[in-house]
């Protein structure tokens, strides 16, 4: 039988932790009093226009880590989940929009396999003939044995051209584990979705001089150098980064970055505007969504960034993003 394979961090940084360590934050845990009065809001979502778009680049925010976005003429979901509850777990607030209700789909990006990243039942709703399944390396063969056969995989640094779309899977610090028996057998990521042929619009077919905004989904991710990495090799406009799961810090800090280092990695990868995520959809650690965006606005003010530049958006709200005129490089 072959020896599988275990990917690792940048500089092999672990995430493992001890039973002892597990043990310590479910006493933590009980002494624990928090307030989870604070919902976050739902808003009717804009079912007509989503329907009808094929030009403007528009980012509707589901809940967790996704979202449905419009891209060159493209639908597309990231890290799909619509479950009502998650192990004990209940979903704290309503999804933004009904899975009957989201348009035909044509690209489902997965960051990793953890069970609020990838839920195969949401999947099998969303997945029709001409939906094509974007996982990081090692997931593709548990996908086909699910029936997702349009599916590929890729590796960090990575580059494919997918309709009108180049799409760049990049590194993120964190981990994967669906069975006691798969711990890190496949990897984890974010996506940076960029024009394919910056020249033309794929529902105009003409030459044209603005441009969408490059978007970077970044995943789950701790804090680690590789944000610099990303800033370095890409221009990003729109970075939808996770603030929350991050308490207890110490136990929580090599997977998930808290509110100020996200404000941090948002600098790092050198993003025009910032939308949260990853946070006050399910329980997953003991932080709020509360005090995950009153950290990441006090955040925002220390460095002095703008108000306009962070964009908190409520379950089934819709940002549109118009283009701007940019230089193409040859």
């Amino acid at each position: 039988m072959a020896k599988k394979i275990r990917y690792n961090n940048i500089d092999n940084v672990s995430t493992d932790k001890k039973l002892k360590e597990f043990r310590q934050w479910r006493e933590e845990r009980r002494r624990k009093i928090k307030d989870y009065s604070y919902v976050v809001p739902n808003v009717p979502p804009r079912l007509s226009y989503l329907a009808e778009n094929r030009l403007e680049t528009s980012i509707t925010w589901i809940g967790h880590s996704t979202f449905f976005i419009q891209y060159e003429g493209m639908n597309i979901i990231t890290d799909p989940i619509w479950a009502r509850r998650l192990g004990f777990e209940k979903r704290l607030g309503e999804p933004g929009m009904s899975l009957q209700d989201v348009p035909p789909i044509d690209m489902i990006l997965i960051s990793h396999s953890h069970y609020d990243h990838l839920h195969i039942a949401s999947i099998r709703k969303l997945y029709g003939a001409g939906t094509t399944i974007v996982v990081p390396v090692g997931l593709k063969r548990k996908m086909v044995r699910k029936g997702f056969r349009s599916c590929v995989e890729m590796q960090w640094w990575q580059e494919l051209t997918i309709g009108n779309i180049k799409l760049s899977f990049v590194p993120t610090q964190h981990w994967t584990r669906r069975t006691p028996f798969d711990t890190n057998t496949s990897h984890w990521g974010g996506f940076i979705l960029e024009p394919a042929q910056p020249e033309k619009h794929p529902a105009e077919g003409g030459t044209r001089r603005e441009l969408p905004p490059n978007l970077y989904f970044a995943g789950d991710s701790g804090y680690f150098p590789g944000f610099k990495e990303i800033g370095r090799r890409f221009k990003i406009h729109i970075a939808l980064m996770p603030i929350g799961a991050y308490e207890p810090e110490w136990f929580m800090t090599s997977q998930h970055v808290n509110p100020e280092e996200a404000m941090q990695a948002f600098l790092d990868v050198g993003a025009e505007t910032m939308i949260p995520m990853h946070y006050g959809t399910f329980r997953l650690a003991d932080d709020t969504a509360r005090e995950a965006l009153d950290r990441m606005e006090e955040a925002r003010k220390a460095h002095g960034i703008s108000q306009e530049r962070v964009r908190v958006l409520s379950y089934g709200e819709t940002l549109v993003v118009k283009p701007e005129a940019r230089t193409v490089e040859q």
